[in-house]
C-alpha cells in the first residue's frame, strides 16, 4: 500500500495518467491525495475530473481556487474565462454540469492523515492546526449542506479581498470570505496577519515588496508536515522539509509531481501542452 500526493492537475490528464502507470498505482491499495486546482488552463479539465472520480475512495481531494472559480461558473455566477478552457465541461447538458458540481462541493479544504496536512494554498500562519480544521469544517458544512440556490448566494457574494485580517470576532460572509482565501488563494502576508494578493512572483525577486513574507516563511515548526500546491513560482521550493510545495508547473511547460508518503520519494512526467 502507498500513498501518493499529486501537485495541482490544471487540466493536466495525460500526465497524471503517465505517472499512475509509472507507479503502478492501484485504487485497491494505493490513495492519490490532490492537493486541488483539478481543473483550468490545461487542455482535458474534464477527463482530469472523470480520471479522479473514478479512482472512487482511493482519490483524497482538496479544493483549488480554480475548482471553486468552476462551481461558480456553472452555477451562472462568474462567466468562463476562454483561458481557462472549461469548455468541454460547459458543454455538457446542465444535469451532468450539476453532477460534478454536486462531486466538487463535496471535497473539503483541508485533510489530514497521521501527521500529514494537505491544504491548496497553505495554512495561515496565525491559525494552529486545529483551529484551520475547525475553521475549514465551518465552510465545508456551508458549501456541501446548502441546496443550488443557497449556494449560489454564497458564491455571489463570496469573491474579493476583504477582509485581509483574521479576526476571530468575523461573521457571515466576511468570515467565510477570509476562510476560502486562505486556504485556496494565499501567497504572501504581511507581519500584522494581512493576506496580500498583488505580488505573485517567486520570493527570490527584486520586484518583492519588502513588507511580504511567504506565509510558510512564519509557519511555525511543528510535528506535522504541510503539504500544499497553488504557487508554481515557487516550483516546490520552500528551503523547508517541513512544508512542501507541491505545484511544479505542469500547465506551465513544466512537470506533474507526485510525492510518495511518508519516504519523499518524486516521480515526474515532463508537460506536453503548456497553456495559452
Amino acid at each position: 500500500m502507498a500513498h501518493y500526493i499529486v501537485g495541482d492537475l490544471q487540466g493536466c490528464a495525460t500526465e497524471l495518467k503517465q505517472l499512475l502507470a509509472q507507479v503502478n498505482f492501484n485504487p485497491k491499495l494505493d490513495s492519490l491525495w490532490c492537493v486541488g486546482d483539478l481543473v483550468a488552463r490545461g487542455p482535458a479539465s474534464l477527463e482530469c475530473l472523470q480520471v479522479i472520480r473514478d479512482l472512487g475512495n482511493a482519490a483524497k481531494v482538496v479544493l483549488g481556487n480554480h475548482d471553486l472559480n468552476l462551481l461558480a461558473v456553472i452555477l451562472g455566477v462568474r462567466s468562463a474565462h476562454p483561458s481557462d478552457r472549461l469548455q468541454a465541461i460547459l458543454d455538457l447538458p446542465k444535469t451532468e454540469q450539476l453532477e460534478w458540481l454536486d462531486w466538487l462541493r463535496q471535497q473539503p479544504l483541508m485533510r489530514q492523515h497521521q501527521n500529514l496536512v494537505i491544504s491548496h494554498a497553505g495554512i495561515y500562519p496565525w491559525w494552529s492546526i486545529a483551529k484551520a480544521q475547525a475553521l475549514a469544517q465551518e465552510v465545508e458544512n456551508q458549501l456541501q449542506q446548502a441546496d443550488h440556490a443557497e449556494l449560489t448566494e454564497l458564491f455571489e457574494k463570496m469573491y474579493g479581498n476583504t477582509p485581509n485580517r483574521w479576526d476571530d470576532d468575523l461573521t457571515g460572509v466576511e468570515r467565510t470570505r477570509f476562510i476560502i482565501n486562505a486556504f485556496t488563494r494565499m501567497r504572501y502576508v504581511e507581519a500584522d496577519g494581512a493576506l496580500n494578493f498583488s505580488f505573485k512572483g517567486p520570493p527570490p525577486s527584486r520586484h518583492r515588496p519588502q513588507q511580504l513574507v511567504p506565509w510558510f516563511e512564519l509557519w511555525p515548526v511543528t510535528e506535522q508536515t504541510l503539504v500544499f500546491g497553488h504557487w508554481a513560482a515557487l516550483h516546490g521550493e520552500t528551503l523547508r522539509d517541513d512544508v512542501i510545495g507541491l505545484d511544479t508547473g505542469c500547465v506551465w511547460g513544466q512537470q506533474l509531481t507526485f510525492m510518495r508518503w511518508p519516504d519523499g520519494q518524486r516521480y515526474q512526467a515532463e508537460a506536453i501542452v503548456r497553456a495559452n
